[in-house]
């Protein structure tokens, strides 16, 4: 147990605040429903669980996957978040299914009402600015190895769908999630002034299913990451620049093996070079030393480098990958 404590201090912090923030706004929009029974408030709500749930469990997978290698586990735990990702899914999922199936029901029975209007406005308003404070908090996560002059101001916003990729899978799990919150608050908002002043009752219907297929594509997405990220992918553009960093070595004459291969939010970088067949011992150690350095300097959570030697057999092997 004190292990365990121990390790959460290294859990993803922006799924951390989206967590506890996602119950508090769960909590209120429930209230909400259970006083106007509103459909689009119904699907705030199921979002609202399934994100607090989901962030949980990824800030204690995020957690977890710090912990050290252990006889039983020599190769870590690093692609444990992955695993607990994967999981969360599954709990997007349902939700997503049963806040679509409540659209449809509205649609197909849409009344009239203006009670409890400034209600339903005024939870789905703070809602949303909760979940952009969120938002916001994984954006800077997503950014923070930019230079400031990048991400100053508004400049965050963009810099942060352009890296969004490079992101750890916890944080960007916790930024997609919130970009269908963000907006599903404020499409409900908007849902629920039509259906109020307008003919068009049945908006609150059509905004749950369009927030449900909203979730489910988040889902997909993370699951296929994931999916990845557990069999162990290959950064392929990190693999490139690490090749044509160590090319620059006068001693390394050709790479015949590279892979920079992700585990959780650690990388795992596996080497095979050729050099001349009459490098000393102490010079090929010196060489490894080198490199490794290198890597753990330049690049972020790099966990182990294992680097091995070859004589040059004459033939070019290092071909670089495209990026």
């Amino acid at each position: 147990m004190k292990e365990f404590i121990g390790l959460l201090k290294f859990g993803t912090k922006s799924a951390l605040w989206a967590a506890i923030v996602n119950t508090v706004v769960a909590i209120i929009k429930t209230a909400a429903y259970l006083i106007t029974g509103n459909v689009a408030m119904f699907a705030e709500m199921m979002h609202s669980y399934g994100d607090a749930a989901n962030q949980f469990f990824v800030f204690i997978g995020s957690a977890l996957s710090k912990k050290e290698p252990t006889e039983r586990f020599p190769g870590g735990f690093g692609r444990l978040v992955n695993l607990v990702l994967l999981g969360a899914v599954l709990v997007v999922g349902v939700l997503a299914y049963e806040t679509i199936v409540e659209g449809i029901h509205h649609i197909s029975d849409a009344t009239h009402s203006e009670d409890w209007f400034w209600l339903n406005i005024g939870v789905l308003g703070t809602a949303a600015m909760l979940e952009a404070a969120v938002l916001y908090k994984a954006m800077k996560e997503i950014t923070e190895h930019l230079p400031k002059d990048e991400v100053s101001g508004f400049k965050i916003i963009p810099a942060s769908y352009k890296h969004a990729k490079e992101a750890k899978p916890a944080t960007k799990l916790v930024f997609l999630e919130d970009n269908v919150a963000v907006g599903g608050a404020l499409l409900a908002l908007l849902a629920i002034v039509i259906s109020t002043y307008t003919p068009f009752h049945s908006a609150t219907g059509y905004a749950s299913i369009i927030i449900g297929i909203s979730l489910i594509i988040v889902v997909g997405r993370i699951f296929l990451d994931n999916a990845a990220g557990v069999l162990g992918v290959a950064d392929v553009g990190l693999q490139a620049r690490i090749g044509s960093k160590i090319m620059e070595h006068p001693q390394i004459m050709d790479i015949q093996d590279l892979y920079a291969i992700k585990e959780g939010d650690s990388l795992h970088i596996e080497i095979k070079v050729e050099v001349d067949p009459s490098m000393t011992i102490e010079e090929a150690d010196d060489i490894r030393d080198y490199i490794e350095q290198q890597l753990k300097e330049k690049i972020k959570n790099v966990t182990d480098v294992i680097i091995e030697f070859d004589e040059d057999d004459g033939k070019v092997t290092w071909i670089k990958p495209q990026e």
